[in-house]
């Protein structure tokens, strides 16, 4: 569908604004940890090599693979990673081994999301405020303070939502990416012969007189692609075009024009290293620069608070978590949502990682592990939607692919060596929400097999229950069962207590597909059992936003009349069975009970009204 060239603009707009606040906020650390770490001399040679390495990794990683491979695999329109993975095992589902493997993988690069989530605001925020030890030495202690403040501050208002601020995104951080480029101009101005680093054979030079050196600096190159991935993940908000016009025109020439302006200061003045970004500005601009940056930093972090909350909200509908309670900050946009244990579990992580490495250059050692990995799973899932979604030959789409892991498996492999200095932070929290999404399946898989086992026949439940009918009241009773077909606990506790039925039942098996989007046409399937009851199938998507009652209301076309005063919901607590065999273990068994104890969010989650009904004779046993 076309776009005018207002909306183009708008949306071009948006996506400076949220898109790329994180690879905006990159030239604020990237050079200083390249050429801080002493691995570097200052020369001419090498300053040239290190700028031309920094703009052939944009060019490789983000213009060539991000914005021109990967955002052609898009899912219905959708992006990110989830996306890509319900893609990936769609294309293969006729192989369930493989299919699996692949599960596997995606949701683990889900998981490696919440590390990188962590460690980017922090350094971000950090970096910033580190600016102000620019302005003056006394402001040092100063620095974590102001960091976790602001920190705080932003995770405060996250309830409120972002509709009010988030128009004000694009702007500021328009203005950011063009002070940046006019600091980058005003160095460039004196030493022009920077630019000649363009060439690529200058990259090449450096890798070749230096192979070691190259392979351990890669590990803070890669901090000038960080934020990479959301090109990727805020496809469905913006599309395609207005996200490469925006690297195209705006972002990368700003990047690069700064990061030339870093390397001309460092070749003029080889004492900036400490922190070439803000030594580039004149004394009169350090303290609006700081301001600045503080709230570009603001900004990146708070589409990286945004994406956990979407992927989170994904991640429950694929399965892999309980339903945690879900606020909508919006009234006309459904995807404004807000996730309190998503959102101060983010803040104590972070806190603890500010307060624990002190600093933007110890952060940096725990950056880029979460990054490159997440990069690497990307490729790897990029070649099989190549290969069985897109029926390219595997010649093609190993030369399509197999450039793009060489690279990244240099940059993960590099990566490795922070592994002790801090790597370890953000792999040990993935692998904490890695570990809580499979306890969580598998312990559903494991529930809803047993259940199985003793599940009773709907139908034949139903003519046996209807031979000595009992006593039926006004209303409509709405049962949720796991699986149709069967009868809910509800509904059996209901007879047992009540000794009644309504006038009409419907039992609903809400369905979450492996599919970005499910239109209202295919949202309802209903089956008549007799007797005014009714199976009903409710399908969603994963970028959908669940809302059983008005979902329910499509029945009114299909004759059934559902008034919401009359209405009863019944939401049966599963009871949890002991684990036989070859089950979870015993450890996995107790932290399933107690998320299943925890997860209270269902009635929330289906936007359930206030009469909804809990079942109160189910039990938790392990």
């Amino acid at each position: 569908m076309a776009i005018s060239q207002s909306s183009l603009r708008a949306l071009t707009l948006g996506a400076i604004g949220v898109v790329y606040g994180d690879i905006g906020t990159s030239v604020l650390y990237a050079v200083k940890e390249v050429f801080g770490s002493g691995h570097v001399p200052f020369t001419t040679d090498n300053v040239m090599g290190i700028l031309s390495i920094f703009f052939w990794t944009l060019t490789v990683i983000i213009s060539l693979k991000y914005v021109t491979l990967v955002l052609r695999a898009d899912n219905n329109g959708e992006g990110g990673l989830v996306a890509m993975l319900a893609l990936a095992s769609q294309s293969v589902k006729d192989k369930p081994k493989l299919r699996r493997v692949l599960l596997y993988v995606g949701i683990f690069g889900t998981c490696l999301f919440y590390g990188d989530g962590v460690i980017t605001p922090a350094i971000s925020v950090l970096s910033a405020v580190e600016g102000l030890e620019v302005v003056s030495p006394n402001f040092k202690k100063a620095v974590i303070p102001l960091t976790l403040l602001i920190l705080f501050g932003l995770f405060a208002v996250q309830k409120r939502g972002t509709a009010d601020i988030g128009k004000f995104f694009g702007p500021i951080t328009l203005i950011w990416f063009a002070c940046i480029a006019v600091l980058g101009v005003s160095h460039i101005f004196h030493n022009p012969e920077i630019l000649w680093a363009l060439s690529p054979h200058h990259a090449l030079a450096f890798m070749w007189a230096k192979p070691l050196t190259t392979f351990i600096i890669l590990g803070a190159v890669v901090l000038c692609v960080t934020g990479g991935e959301a090109l990727y993940a805020d496809m469905g908000h913006f599309g395609k075009k207005p996200i490469r016009l925006a690297w195209f025109c705006i972002v990368m020439p700003s990047l690069t024009l700064n990061y030339f302006g870093q390397g001309a200061l460092l070749l003029s003045n080889p004492e900036a290293v400490k922190n070439p970004f803000f030594m580039m500005a004149p004394d009169w601009a350090l303290l609006p620069l700081v301001g600045l940056a503080t709230l570009a930093t603001v900004i990146a972090s708070q589409a990286l608070i945004t994406g956990a909350f979407s992927v989170t909200k994904q991640v429950i509908q694929l399965g892999y978590l309980p339903r945690f309670q879900v606020l909508h900050t919006s009234i006309k946009e459904t995807g404004q949502i807000y996730m309190p244990f998503v959102n101060w579990g983010l803040f104590v992580l972070i806190v603890l990682a500010v307060m624990l490495f002190k600093s933007s250059s110890n952060l940096a050692a725990a950056y880029g592990i979460a990054v490159t990995l997440d990069m690497l799973i990307t490729t790897v899932l990029t070649f099989f939607v190549s290969r069985y979604a897109w029926r390219y030959s595997l010649p093609m789409c190993l030369a399509i692919t197999g450039v793009f892991f060489a690279v990244d498996l240099a940059f993960f492999s590099s990566n490795l060596l922070k592994l002790i200095d801090g790597g370890w932070f953000p792999l040990l929290i993935a692998a904490g929400v890695f570990t809580l999404m499979l306890t969580w399946k598998d312990g559903r898989r494991l529930m809803n097999q047993k259940l199985a086992a003793d599940a009773i026949d709907l139908t034949g439940f139903l003519e046996a229950v209807f031979v000595t009918p009992p006593t039926r009241v006004a209303g409509t009773a709405v049962f949720l069962t796991a699986a149709p077909g069967t009868v809910p606990n509800a509904m059996l506790h209901n007879l047992k207590h009540n000794k009644v039925l309504h006038e009409v039942n419907l039992f609903v098996t809400v369905v979450n597909h492996e599919v970005p989007w499910i239109g209202m046409d295919k949202r309802l399937e209903l089956e008549p059992l007799g007797h005014d009851c009714w199976q009903v199938v409710v399908n969603y998507g994963f970028k959908n936003d669940p809302n059983l009652p008005r979902a329910l209301q499509l029945i009114k076309r299909r004759g059934l009349e559902l008034e919401p005063m009359s209405t009863s919901y019944f939401l049966s607590r599963d009871t949890i069975a002991p684990t036989l065999g070859g089950g979870m273990a015993h450890w996995r068994e107790k932290l399933f009970a107690q998320m299943h104890l925890n997860a209270s969010g269902a009635a929330s989650f289906l936007k359930l009204p206030s009469n909804s009904v809990v079942e109160l004779g189910s039990k938790i046993e392990i």
